[in-house]
This record gives C-alpha cells, sequence and structure tokens, in this order.
C-alpha cells in the first residue's frame, strides 16, 4: 500500500516504497504503474520527485516507459544486468581463469539440473546441434553453435536465476567460449575430443542421469582448463 512521504531525499523514499512493494509481491513483472498525478497524490510529495524517482527507476532498469502509455515493472532484467558486470569485470581487473571458474560453478549445476527437467524439445535441438558441429561447418559456425548448445542447457534446468546470470554475463561468455574453442582445436586430434563431450553430454541428458551429466561437463571444463594458459 502506498503510504506517505516525509523525508528531505523525498525521490529516495518513493523508490523505496516502490522497490518494498516489488519485493512484497504488490506490484508484479508487468505491471503498470499509476499516473504521475495519482502518485503524487497517494505519496504526498511534489511531481518533481515523482518524476526523479521514476527516471531513477528507469535508469536503472526496473521500470520501464512505453510512450503514451505509462510506466510498467519490466518484464526482463537480463539486459541491465550486461554493461555493468562488464564495467565491474574490467574495473577490478578480473582474469579469464574467473570467468572459467564461474563458469565452471553454473555449468555443472546446470546439466545436473538440466538432466532431471530437459524436455524433448530441447533434446532434439541439441541433437541437431551436434549433428551440425559433425558436418564441420566453418568454426565461425561452430563457435555459434556451441554457444547455443550451453544456453539451451541452461534454459532446461528450469532455473529462472542461472538464466539471467548467464545472460548477463553473455558478453564475457561469449568471447570465453571463442577463445575456449580456438586454444582446443589447435591441434586437429582434439576437434573430435570436443565433438564427443558434446555427444556425452547429449546422452546423459537424453538419460536423464543426472550424475553421468555431472561428471561428463566436469571432463568437458577440465579440458577447457587443460588447453588455456590462464592459471
Amino acid at each position: 500500500m502506498f503510504t506517505p512521504v516525509k523525508n528531505t531525499k523525498v525521490y529516495e523514499q518513493v523508490i523505496e516504497q516502490i522497490k518494498y512493494m516489488i519485493t512484497s509481491g504488490e506490484l508484479k513483472k508487468g505491471d503498470k504503474l499509476p499516473p504521475e498525478r495519482e502518485l503524487v497524490e497517494k505519496f504526498q510529495v511534489s511531481r518533481t520527485s515523482v518524476r526523479e524517482a521514476l527516471r531513477a527507476l528507469q535508469i536503472i532498469g526496473l521500470i520501464e516507459c512505453k510512450q503514451g502509455g505509462g510506466n510498467y515493472i519490466r518484464d526482463s532484467f537480463e539486459d541491465n544486468l550486461i554493461e555493468p558486470l562488464s564495467l565491474m569485470f574490467v574495473l577490478q581487473n578480473s582474469r579469464n581463469s574467473e570467468i572459467l571458474e564461474l563458469r565452471r560453478v553454473l555449468e555443472i549445476e546446470t546439466a545436473t539440473l538440466a538432466a532431471k527437467k530437459i524436455g524433448e524439445k530441447d533434446l532434439k535441438r541439441i541433437g541437431e546441434i551436434i549433428a551440425l558441429m559433425k558436418g564441420e561447418p566453418d568454426e565461425k559456425d561452430n563457435v555459434v553453435l556451441d554457444k547455443e548448445l550451453h544456453y539451451l542447457i541452461a534454459r532446461a534446468s528450469g532455473n529462472r536465476l542461472i538464466v539471467s546470470i548467464l545472460t548477463a554475463v553473455s558478453s564475457l561468455m561469449d568471447s570465453f567460449i571463442k577463445e575456449a574453442r580456438e586454444a582446443i582445436i589447435n591441434k586437429d586430434e582434439n576437434k573430435s575430443v570436443l565433438l564427443e563431450h558434446h555427444e556425452n553430454i547429449y546422452k546423459a541428458l537424453a538419460a536423464h542421469d543426472e550424475k553421468e551429466a555431472a561428471k561428463v561437463m566436469n571432463d568437458h571444463m577440465n579440458l577447457i582448463i587443460r588447453h588455456m594458459d590462464i592459471y
């Protein structure tokens, strides 16, 4: 419920109330906020304070303004996380090894969850991806297919937070996957090994074998570690 605001930093209090209404479930994804004049009345603040609060919420990606349609709680937040996470990676002088560690944590657990929950549609597409990789298309195409395969597994996990995190760091992960493939296929014999790993992941998922899925994904990550000079 909206309550009157009395504070020197009025717009910040307006922000906090709107955020609380979201976390409490009073406002949900896609919900439209009341018009500015109504917010002014409910919060008992100036229109300037309401506009400052709405502008700040737009900047952080919590709400979006639809021209002629008012302000809405965003349906998706992943895109708004990409830039700050990428900047944080650079500003903190993070290393590729940290991306690998993040990927290992996420993907091994993701494979485990996916083995339990994956449906026929995602399994079919993963099988199609592996078949395309066997056809040995241009390596640029293989990079795209490799990324799609891993994101399909993430989606199949059914864990929206994992999918959101992977999407949010996609710019870092995408570059990393490309570098990883280049390091591995630098030796011709590794092309078949990499394909075998992907096939083993697919088989474990198709069998809904959670332990095997975690094992083969761990093997896959170890392959990357061995062929990348990042530690």
